[in-house]
């Protein structure tokens, strides 16, 4: 992080890196001035919200940031409201948002304006598995069940998920398609997060769900819901370890997502140096790395212009999976 400070502010060299965001400010020349806002495009209890809340205890308890720090939740419109509102602050570092696969897939398949040129990337922060679950009542009890299902019908299993066109929805038109289904005679029950989708299946009103990890665990632990199929490279750990991934059940799909942290428009190179300085510590915190192996999640950290470069890279590559699934917007 001192590096990519000295490189943007040369008068820099001399300055010692200390542990606390008055040290980070004094690197870069900029700190808040007011209230940190994280803004979350989805519900309380999403995959979002999660990482936004676990960042606003650690930037609290461990006094990373002087001002205090709240979560503003603005679910809508396909995450289109909570980037709108961030954007409603050009060139205000105090604004932040969780991002992620969805905001590019947003995009892409025509359900927001607004692309990753719109914000200022500051970081990626984690990569998360994307599961398969039914409620342990179903009939569906292994992914071949599942895959022998879509095949004879699409339609005739419905799937709640958050974002049509999003990560979780990608994941599921690569696993029927690679299992030999038409992806685009699938049956998707869309929510505005996955707290809701999963609250679905727990209730009967659809036949399974597919999304993010960390909302799934708990369930899963409580022997609530039945995971049937994991599109990683590997067996998760923990109370996934028993779950096969769609490989394993000769399903050849892989695909996860990752969730960062973006500003609006137009900050300046003093204030993505401070976001980089704050987030470079917040990822070695014991609390973060706690939070990354409970949760299922996997570690990456990537800082400003490293996810920068990410983004870009990311953005066709979901372009391409979206184009075999026909999602891309003409």
């Amino acid at each position: 992080m001192q590096q990519f400070a000295r490189k943007v502010f040369a008068a820099a060299a001399a300055i010692t890196f200390i542990g606390s965001a008055a040290g980070a400010s004094a690197q870069t020349g900029w700190k808040p001035d007011r209230t940190v806002e994280i803004i979350v495009g989805t519900p309380p209890g999403s995959g979002y919200d999660i990482v936004a809340r676990k960042l606003q205890e650690i930037w609290q308890t461990a006094n990373l940031i002087e001002k205090s720090v709240t979560v503003v939740n603005k679910p809508g419109g396909f995450n289109a409201l909570g980037n709108a509102y961030l954007n409603q602050h050009p060139g205000n570092g105090s604004y932040v948002a969780i991002t992620g696969t969805l905001l590019l897939s947003d995009n892409l398949a025509g359900n927001s304006a607004m692309s990753f040129k719109d914000f200022t990337p500051l970081a990626v922060l984690l990569n998360e598995e994307i599961v398969f679950a039914v409620n342990p009542a179903s009939p569906i009890k292994t992914g071949k069940d599942f895959i022998d299902r879509l095949k004879q019908d699409p339609a005739s299993v419905s799937v709640a998920l958050s974002g049509i066109g999003g990560q979780n929805h990608i994941a599921l038109g690569l696993v029927a398609q690679a299992g030999g289904a038409d992806p685009s005679r699938l049956k998707v029950v869309g929510f505005q997060g996955g707290a809701e989708a999963v609250t679905a299946v727990l209730g009967g009103h659809v036949d399974a769900t597919v999304g993010p990890a960390s909302i799934v665990t708990p369930q899963l632990a409580a022997g609530k819901l039945r995971v049937i199929g994991v599109p990683s490279e590997q067996r998760l750990g923990g109370v996934f370890a028993q779950v096969p991934t769609w490989r394993e059940q000769g399903v050849d799909a892989v695909f996860s997502q990752w969730r960062g942290l973006m500003g609006p428009k137009g900050l300046t190179p003093a204030q993505i140096a401070y976001w980089d300085e704050v987030l470079g510590k917040t990822v070695q915190t014991e609390e973060w790395k706690d939070h990354i192996e409970r949760t299922q999640l996997t570690y990456r950290y990537l800082d400003s212009r490293r996810a920068r470069d990410f983004v870009t890279d990311q953005n066709e590559k979901v372009r391409e999976i979206l184009s075999g699934l026909g999602l891309v917007r003409k």
